[in-house]
């Protein structure tokens, strides 16, 4: 009954992104952005969707099993940061890229100010898309081996095999416009499933009260802060909330999540799409730290083993098997969801940024995408390291990488192409680094290495002469595209 449930549902998701093949319109816009004509509710959700991913099914329910309450700030830095984000960046970015016409988002920073190329910068920019976002691809595709391992007892490279083979199978159909149809179904099947495990699982240890009292008797369980920060009292207490804030505001560097409002219909729409986005968003992130909680109580053995398999075990011992298949196919598709958009992502960053000559005819950015879901699936196949440390080390990499220039760009400065490309450097060179100093564990590495890219761009940039964008300067008619 598992096997048949979840064959339904996964079925139902992958035609839903086959059907958008049939409003393909063969060119890299449509291919790589929707052709820019995406709803805010829509926009919203897939993004949501994107962020979350099999990370959030996998990964944060895991995590918040080995850390308790403590967990809880990884939820209020996340969205607080992503907010701030938001808030200036979104809509620059949707101005910018309606101006450049540009269909990926290193190529759109490289040309924010109308007499800036970057071409240096703009390649090794997708030199590092590449090698961080295959691995935070290759993350998503073993997330979903990693459900069907804990839910089916299946060994998680078949689940590996099928997640790559699926997403080569829409992808390859309707680009972005697969992606988000696909993410605003799992959307539903994503909070529909964590509210029924939630409610369940209180209701089985004797309601919320119940729930806390035997949550009190795990030592440290319910502590508010972690006990081994890397500064005592309010220093230590401070950065690492800060920490996660940086974490959340990291979103403006992820390019898998930004050409969701890169591809949104109208820039004027941010705010209606930003109104979707956070109140899916805090529903969905409260809900998932609420059953990694109760994981716990249902499962103390489970950290001797892996604690990432929390969400399919205990959907296991307390759902139907019907309900069970549901939440696995929900699994599957939030994993198929952001790793397809990483591999688009790739993808433009090969036939669009690093080739000499532009590559875009509709067989070549299949076969790129192609290129790149074999590689992600080989990375996945071949690293045994959790999917929540393999998702952070590439997410904290990118936002080192992206969010300072970005961000300088969106409060209308500009720098040269060498501080940008040093900053770029410097700043995944310094999160790197302190992770494997091994101080990530108190303070999120991205918090030092975007501090350190926005010093260097800060103290080079100077006012942008140039006017601002603005949505009506847009052209009316627009040119062919390749």
């Amino acid at each position: 009954m598992i096997v048949a449930s979840f064959i339904l549902f996964l079925a139902i998701f992958l035609g839903v992104g086959i059907a958008s093949s049939f409003y393909a319109k063969h060119s890299r816009t449509d291919y790589y952005l929707a052709g820019r004509n995406v709803a805010p509710w829509l926009a919203a959700l897939s993004a949501v969707a994107t962020n979350n991913s099999g990370y959030m099914f996998i990964g944060v329910i895991g995590f918040t099993y080995a850390s308790g309450l403590s967990a809880i700030w990884l939820m209020i830095g996340w969205i607080g940061g992503d907010f701030i984000g938001s808030l200036f960046i979104h809509t620059r970015l949707r101005e910018i890229t309606e101006r450049t016409h540009e269909a990926s988002y290193p190529a759109v920073i490289a040309r924010w100010h109308e007499n800036d190329t970057f071409a240096v910068w703009r390649r090794i920019a997708a030199v590092v898309m590449l090698i961080f976002l295959g691995a935070y691809a290759a993350a998503q595709i073993s997330a979903g081996g990693k459900a069907l391992q804990g839910t089916l007892g299946w060994h998680p490279d078949i689940g590996a095999f099928l997640v790559a083979a699926m997403i080569l199978a829409y992808s390859t159909a309707g680009g972005l416009r697969a992606s988000i149809w696909t993410d605003a179904a799992q959307s539903l099947v994503m909070v529909l499933a964590m509210a029924l495990l939630f409610a369940v699982a209180v209701a089985g240890q004797g309601g919320f009260g119940a729930s806390i009292a035997q949550m009190h008797a795990v030592p440290g369980f319910l502590d508010l802060f972690p006990d081994d920060l890397l500064f005592p009292g309010a220093l230590g207490i401070g950065l690492f909330v800060v920490g996660w804030m940086f974490a959340g505001f990291s979103v403006v560097g992820q390019p898998h999540v930004m050409v969701r409002f890169m591809a949104l219909d109208d820039p004027k729409n941010i705010a209606r799409t930003r109104a979707w986005y956070y109140s899916y968003f805090t529903l969905f992130y409260a809900l998932t730290t609420g059953v990694g909680l109760l994981s716990r109580l249902y499962l103390p053995d489970l950290g001797a083993s892996d604690p990432e398999l929390a969400l399919p075990t205990m959907a296991l011992e307390l759902l139907p098997a019907a309900l069970v298949g549901m939440i696995l196919a929900g699994v599957f598709a939030a994993t198929m969801s952001t790793a397809d958009s990483l591999v688009l992502s790739c993808s433009a960053a090969i036939t669009h940024d690093l080739l000499p000559a532009r590559r875009e005819s509709p067989l070549e950015l299949k076969l790129a995408t192609a290129l790149v879901t074999v590689l992600a699936l080989g990375i996945a196949l071949g690293d045994s390291r959790s999917v929540f440390q393999l998702v952070i080390l590439s997410w904290s990499a990118l936002a080192s990488a992206f969010a300072p220039l970005i961000t300088i760009y969106a409060l209308n400065r500009k720098v040269s192409e060498f501080a940008a490309v040093l900053a770029m450097i410097a700043g995944v060179g310094v999160a790197i680094v302190w992770r494997a100093a091994g101080y990530h564990d108190t303070v999120y590495e991205g918090f030092p290495g975007i501090i350190t890219g926005l010093a260097i761009v800060l103290v080079s940039s100077a006012p942008a002469t140039e006017s601002k964008f603005t949505a009506s300067d847009a052209p009316v008619a627009r040119s062919a595209e390749p």
